[in-house]
């Protein structure tokens, strides 16, 4: 082998080996830092998320990331899960437009910690099965998020969560969704809860706050703050094409076993709807001013074999509004078995003319309390809690204990 031949070799050598290092150099700086990625750009972001592993961290550095992010099979595991992070949680990243900010297709064991979605035209968030209804996404968290300014036009969602089983919504805000969409869809989840998150738009432009349909089951949403959160703040069911729900062929019902306690309603022209439901619970909610209805009682999926909404219980609530607003107390669709519904310990104030606080309710009430002022705080200022000596005492938001909190 001549010199230079040999040169030329020992220059290829050191290329390599050059670039072999900058590459395990780079892998070490994105994702080996104790199983954490520290990402500052969308192509790092991306490339974290194909190569993340049960028990990763994502950190997303501070910065404007552009959306469109789509992610399918993002498997963590039992103790090990995928977790995608604000690398500072006081200046979260903010990941902008696309027609969905993030879309995590068939996931399991993955949480989304302390990320801003701003603009999508579809969803903010995105989570679904990929359509393989029988092994659902599963065990996901979402954490501290913030979605705002989703579409705006049409059925377009902050939050949208299609045939996802076991997961948590935590101390979330979503504010301006579309003008069909909710905050927060679900269709066909199981074994969920939504708390302690924020939910504002206006009282009758976005169909909900918080929607949950298709066949959904053991959910629980518990101590949020809805502000004019859609015409129905929360639906309970809903009207779903039959090849959506899931499990299929559809259960007959659009939600089952539903538990809607300690939250605050601000507005809204029904803050809550029981629509195509098998058995729900609302209580120790305070609801403030109300636009049109209190509760409706609908059925609108009417397919054979769905059973008429029915079993919903209202209990321990405090109402207060003004008569004038109210077009009537509970309203009641076509095919629903109001007389199935239970009212109870209710306390029902009119600010404007408390001799006209007596709801019309489709069944006796049982022990509800009529005409008396609960004393909020400051209701002005959003403080609902109640002063001392309130006779609303052991009612409404703040009287729900982490005892009586359903699992």
């Amino acid at each position: 082998m001549g010199p230079k031949r040999g040169i030329v070799i020992m220059l290829i050598l050191v290329l390599t080996l050059g670039l072999l290092i900058a590459g395990m150099v780079w892998w070490s700086s994105v994702v080996e830092t104790n199983r954490e990625a520290y990402v500052k750009s969308r192509l790092e972001l991306v490339q974290a998320l194909s190569q993340a592993e049960p028990g990763s961290t994502i950190l997303v550095e501070p910065g404007v990331y552009e959306g469109g992010i789509y992610i399918e099979n993002l498997r963590g595991e039992p103790g090990k899960p995928i977790v995608i992070a604000a690398a500072d949680p006081s200046d979260p990243p903010v990941i902008r437009g696309g027609r969905e900010g993030l879309h995590l297709v068939d996931p399991a064991y993955v949480e989304i910690h302390n990320l801003t979605f701003i603009g999508a035209l579809y969803n903010g968030v995105n989570i679904d099965d990929g359509g393989s209804y029988d092994t659902p996404a599963h065990h996901i968290v979402l954490q501290g998020l913030t979605v705002m300014d989703i579409g705006p036009e049409g059925n377009r969602d902050g939050i949208k969560l299609s045939g996802v089983d076991d997961f948590v919504v935590r101390n979330c805000v979503v504010e301006r969704w579309g003008t069909e969409g909710s905050a927060i869809d679900m269709v066909g989840c199981h074994r969920g809860i939504i708390e302690g998150c924020i939910f504002r738009y206006e009282d009758d432009i976005g169909s909900s706050g918080v929607q949950v349909k298709g066949g959904s089951s053991n959910i629980t949403i518990r101590r949020n703050r809805f502000e004019h959160a859609g015409r129905r703040a929360v639906n309970i069911g809903g009207s779903t094409d039959l090849q959506y729900f899931r499990p299929q062929p559809p259960p007959g019902y659009e939600a089952k076993n539903i538990t809607v306690e300690g939250n605050v309603f601000i507005g809204s022209n029904a803050p809550i709807a029981f629509v195509g439901v098998d058995g729900a619970v609302v209580r120790f909610n305070t609801i403030y001013c109300p636009k049109r209805w209190v509760v409706r009682i609908l059925q609108e999926t009417t397919e054979p074999g769905f059973i008429p909404c029915r079993n919903g219980r209202f209990t321990d609530n405090i109402v207060v509004f003004e008569s004038h607003e109210i077009s009537t107390t509970v309203n009641v669709g076509p095919g629903a078995l109001p007389r199935t519904f239970v009212f109870a310990r209710n306390f029902w104030y009119a600010l404007d003319d408390p001799s006209l606080s007596h709801p019309s309710l489709p069944v006796d009430e049982v022990d509800g309390v009529y005409g008396l002022d609960p004393m909020f705080i400051d209701p002005e200022k959003g403080d609902f809690r109640l002063k001392p000596g309130s006779p609303a005492e052991g009612k409404g938001a703040y009287a729900l204990s982490d005892e009586e909190s359903s699992p």
